[in-house]
């Protein structure tokens, strides 16, 4: 069972999904696309140079952490707060850069007494997804990570769980909001498109009372893009941070162990010296210069979009047309951009192509039942990021909190109290049940 606070919108989904049943609505989630990943392979024209580079950055990206390096094959640095040991871990499925698999991993990896408290709890299960946890309190919103280093390999026995203890998350329960990864396919091309096109988005004029806008660099001001609130400006940034927040590894971005509530965690538990990940200094002809954190990067920049089908698993191309054409009669492309086009980049792969991502990169307000309570940036806590829908169609959980696994349920859970979706919501629902099967059709073939 999931705790109290996470209860309502599966119940209100499952309602809604009897509801449209007893009225006869047949219209039904394909499931996952069968065959072949379509996904994780580099993007079509890099140079022999900038191929190495992703490929590096590939096996960085999958590389496991441990405490101190000395299990086999393990990188040290781990924790002392940790969600999981690598990258690949939570960016899993259907190739590496996706998201959250079937399974969650989260199980496995964690210290078993740690583990038994979280699923006791209901937050981590091994049905998925991966999880992050953050508390919705008044001066929080931050990320407390599931486990700490205590019993792992390689982790002395002067740091125990009364020194370093697991976050309170028996105790609030009430405030625990939930994150899923995000799927990093075709990053550098959302990289590369220039923030006058973003901006572009936000002073169109849109049907349905859509509205939506950008989320900004407080510093320079210049509009950010990577995240589930669009937080983050940069690959780099954005690797960076989870790299700290998500396996606890200090780098040249985030030097500092984050702690449990601002407060460092104590020496005998903090094994590395920061800043754990750094540029390889190495004196003469170094084979590896780039910090974990600038290889993240890399790899996720080069790394291609996933392929979309023009038909699959007994759906044919017919359908499939349909529900585009229908996806976007409704009013789902007024926020679900179909497509943006890159700027002037000095990669030449990335350089004026089309990303065709379908999401405008602006924030919405997605209403009661979506909201978190967190606000990143120019972001509310209503307010999300339009996730783009590339790769749909292997794509196991739905929602920033990873809620249902439905499709047609994440389509529905747009609708509630302040949500610009409403209206649109309220189209697709007046459509022949033929046609909704269709736009869920055409969803999963991307």
């Amino acid at each position: 069972m999931y705790p109290q606070v996470c209860l309502r919108d599966p119940i209100r989904i499952s309602l809604a999904m009897l509801a449209f049943a007893a009225a006869g609505f047949a219209q039904t989630d394909p499931g996952v696309r069968g065959g072949a990943a379509g996904a994780g392979g580099k993007i079509d024209g890099l140079t022999e140079d900038q191929i190495k580079f992703f490929n590096a950055g590939q096996d960085q990206f999958q590389q496991i952490a441990s405490v101190d390096g000395s299990i086999p094959n393990t990188d040290q640095g781990l924790g002392p707060r940790f969600n999981l040991n690598s990258c690949a871990g939570c960016h899993k499925f259907p190739a590496v850069g996706g998201s959250s698999p079937a399974h969650n991993p989260q199980v496995d990896i964690g210290p078993s007494p740690q583990v038994a408290v979280l699923v006791g709890l209901g937050l981590i299960s091994p049905n998925g997804p991966v999880r992050e946890i953050r508390f919705n309190k008044p001066d929080d919103g931050g990320v407390h990570d599931l486990f700490t280093i205590v019993g792992l390999p390689g982790t002395p026995g002067t740091c125990s769980a009364t020194l370093l203890p697991q976050p309170n998350f028996a105790g609030n329960l009430a405030n625990i909001i939930f994150r899923i990864p995000t799927p990093v396919f075709g990053a550098g091309l959302i990289e590369a498109i220039p923030d006058s096109t973003i901006a572009a988005n936000e002073s169109a004029v849109k049907p349905y009372g859509i509205t939506g806008h950008v989320n900004r660099n407080g510093n320079d001001g210049t509009i950010t893009r990577f995240g589930w609130k669009a937080q983050n400006k940069s690959l780099v940034i954005f690797a960076g941070e989870a790299y700290n927040v998500e396996q606890g590894i200090t780098n040249e971005l985030f030097p500092d162990d984050r702690g449990e509530g601002g407060v460092q965690d104590p020496l005998p538990c903090r094994i590395v010296p920061s800043a754990q990940d750094h540029t390889n200094f190495e004196e003469n002809h170094p084979k590896n210069v780039p910090s974990d954190a600038i290889s993240f990067a890399n790899f996720m920049r080069f790394l291609d979009t996933p392929d979309a089908v023009s038909h699959y698993d007994g759906v044919n191309a017919g359908s499939i047309n349909n529900g585009r054409g229908k996806f976007a009669a409704v009013g789902c492309a007024a926020c679900h951009t179909p497509m943006m086009q890159t700027g002037n980049h000095d990669i030449a792969a990335l350089r004026t192509r089309t990303a065709s991502l379908f999401s405008d990169l602006l924030v919405h307000n997605m209403g009661a039942g979506l909201a978190d309570g967190v606000s990143q940036g120019n972001a509310n806590g209503n307010e999300f990021r339009t996730a783009p829908l590339w790769g749909l169609g292997q794509r196991v959980f739905f929602l920033h909190d990873g809620r249902t696994a439905d499709l047609l349920a994440a389509i529905l859970a747009h609708s509630s109290s302040g949500s610009e979706a409403n209206t649109v919501i309220g189209n697709f629902n007046a459509l022949p049940a033929s046609d909704r099967q269709d736009i869920l059709n055409f969803l999963r073939s991307l």
